[in-house]
C-alpha cells in the first residue's frame, strides 16, 4: 500500500503544479483584457493625458523586484536543506510583500490628493482604470501573502524534506508571477498614456 502512495505523489505533485499554471493563465488572459479596455478607453475625450504615476508605486516596484530575489533566496535555502537562513528570507520575503502594499496605498493616497478619485464626481475614466487593476492587483498580492505564511509554517514544522518541496515550489512560482505582473502593469501604466 505505501508503494502506490510513493507512486502517486509524483502525479499529484504535477496536478497541483497543472493546476497552478492554468490559474495562472486565466489571471493573464483577465489582466490582458482589462489593460486592452484601458487602451480603447484612451480615445474618450475625458481620458486623462497627464496623468503621473505616484512616486509611491515607483517604490513599490523596487519592492517587488527585491522581493523576488528573497523568495528565490529561501526557496534555494529550504531545498538545500539550510533550514534558518531558509527561515530569514521567507520571512524577508513577507516582510517586503507587506511593505509592498503599504506602498500601494500610499499611491492612492497621492492620486487622491492629486484630486481624483476611483468614483463620484472627482473621478475619471483613467483613474477609475488605475485604481481597479491596482486593487485587483493586491488582491493577488494577499493571496501570494497567505501562501508564504503556509510556507513559513510548514517550513517551521519541517515538512519541507529532500523530495517533498512542491508547496514552496509552487507558493515561489506564484510569488514571482504576481511580481512579474506588476511589472507588467508598472510599465503598461507607464509607456500607454
Amino acid at each position: 500500500m505505501e508503494n502506490n502512495i510513493d507512486n502517486e505523489k509524483p502525479r499529484v505533485d504535477r496536478a497541483k503544479k497543472m493546476m497552478l499554471w492554468f490559474g495562472m493563465i486565466s489571471l493573464t488572459m483577465s489582466f490582458l483584457g482589462i489593460t486592452s479596455g484601458y487602451i480603447v478607453s484612451k480615445e474618450r475625450p475625458d481620458w486623462l493625458t497627464d496623468f503621473q504615476i505616484p512616486q509611491a508605486f515607483y517604490i513599490s516596484l523596487v519592492v517587488i523586484l527585491v522581493s523576488s530575489v528573497t523568495f528565490y533566496l529561501a526557496k534555494k535555502y529550504v531545498i538545500a536543506q539550510e533550514r534558518k537562513k531558509g527561515m530569514v528570507f521567507l520571512i524577508i520575503t513577507f516582510l517586503l510583500g507587506i511593505t509592498f502594499i503599504i506602498f500601494q496605498f500610499k499611491g492612492f493616497s497621492e492620486i487622491i490628493s492629486s484630486g481624483y478619485f476611483f468614483t463620484g464626481s472627482e473621478s475619471t475614466i483613467t483613474t477609475s482604470f488605475i485604481y481597479l487593476v491596482v486593487l485587483l492587483h493586491l488582491t493577488h498580492i494577499i493571496a501570494a501573502l497567505i501562501s508564504v505564511l503556509v510556507v513559513i509554517y510548514n517550513h517551521y514544522k519541517q515538512r519541507y524534506i529532500k523530495g517533498s518541496t512542491v508547496g514552496i515550489e509552487i507558493a515561489a512560482t506564484f510569488w514571482h508571477f504576481v511580481d512579474i505582473l506588476w511589472i507588467y502593469l508598472f510599465l503598461f501604466f507607464y509607456f500607454v498614456r
